[in-house]
């Protein structure tokens, strides 16, 4: 596991880690609530209205920039680790719409009074190696001294305009595919308490540095209808801005969801993140859950994902197909876990 013994541990220096330091949904929902609407601009073809992975803005009718960013404090004590993990996840909203990443701008805030330079350097070093194996440069940035260390990546992508994948295009018959497994925030808690097993260390760096790329190749299947990645308010709140975006229900299959090796028994020990539990008072009445779910299920569902797995929703007659491409591309844990259903807008959770 990753420690540091000559110098304060990375995560030491910051009140949260990963995509655990995003607001809770239900308090960023209130801060938007009054900002102006995106029209109308006919070019805008994906704003803030549905929640969605990034902005869309059509080009000339064929072609579409996407743009995005995402920001966090350090989830691991290895600044390079962090940097790449940051990277990654920033990458991956690029990747949620359908598109190609083209290039980044790093966004670093540092307190400089308490760290290394050479510790900055490392950061800034991983989230290039990212954009290396994406194909991409950090083609610039924008950097501030800070109180707490923060790192991450403003995006530039494109994509075939007719390849856009939104959350909100679910349709009533799909079957819903989950790429990676859950549990990344547990493990976080977990190294800030200095419980994590090497082995689940590994387990957790490999999934959160593992690009979600396939969403590029899936996008343009003929089955997949709409598409988001798993982040900070966990499969239940973005199966609920899925759900939200299409009028629709959405059940997910407790017992289908995959999950890290680890997540069971640490979350049973305590190792929950304080935004599971702000994750669960945003949205929890729009929720359903079996009566004798246990809490530290619920602590699975709630969990925050930090460069989480991308949510497919597939027509369920292309779902074997575009599982089966998903596994061979790399993602192991790749699995069916719901489907989307006519009904008010609401997450259903079932032991089937």
């Amino acid at each position: 596991m990753d420690q540091t013994t000559e110098r304060q541990r990375l995560t030491s220096l910051a009140h949260g880690g990963g995509c655990g330091c995003k607001l809770a949904p239900g308090v960023l929902q209130d801060l938007l609530s009054e900002m102006p609407k995106t029209g109308p601009f006919a070019s805008l073809l994906v704003g803030t209205e549905t929640a969605d992975d990034a902005a869309v803005w059509d080009l000339d009718g064929t072609t579409s920039i996407i743009a995005t960013t995402d920001f966090f404090m350090p989830m691991v004590d290895d600044p390079h680790t962090f940097g790449r993990i940051a990277a990654t996840n920033a990458i991956s909203d690029i990747y949620a719409m359908g598109g190609r990443p083209i290039f980044a701008l790093a966004i670093v805030g540092m307190p400089i009074d308490k760290m290394d330079p050479a510790d900055i350097r490392q950061i800034l070093a991983g989230g290039a190696s990212i954009c290396a194996e994406a194909g991409i440069p950090v083609a610039g940035g924008h950097s501030i001294d800070c109180p707490e260390p923060v790192y991450g990546l403003a995006v530039i992508g494109t994509c075939p305009t007719a390849h856009i994948k939104r959350n909100s295009k679910a349709k009533a018959g799909d079957t819903l595919i989950l790429t990676k497994g859950l549990g990344i925030g547990i493990y976080s808690s977990a190294i800030k308490k200095q419980l994590l097993p090497p082995s689940a260390y590994e387990e957790m760096v490999a999934s959160t540095t593992l690009l979600n790329s396939i969403g590029t190749e899936i996008a343009t299947h003929p089955s997949v209808s709409a598409m988001t990645d798993v982040t900070g308010f966990g499969i239940l709140g973005h199966s609920l801005e899925m759900a939200r975006g299409a009028s629709h229900s959405i059940h997910l299959d407790f017992n289908a969801l995959p999950i890290l090796r680890e997540a069971d028994t640490l979350a049973q020990q305590g190792c929950v993140t304080g935004a599971s539990h702000r994750n669960w008072k945003s949205y929890g009445d729009s929720i359903d859950l079996p009566a004798d779910l246990e809490d530290w299920k619920k602590h699975i569902l709630t969990d925050p994902q930090t460069s989480g797995g991308l949510l497919i929703a597939v027509a369920s007659d292309g779902a074997g197909e575009v599982l089966q491409k998903v596994r061979s591309a790399g993602y192991p844990l790749a699995a069916i876990v719901g489907r989307v259903e006519t009904g008010t807008p609401r997450v259903i959770v079932e032991k089937r």
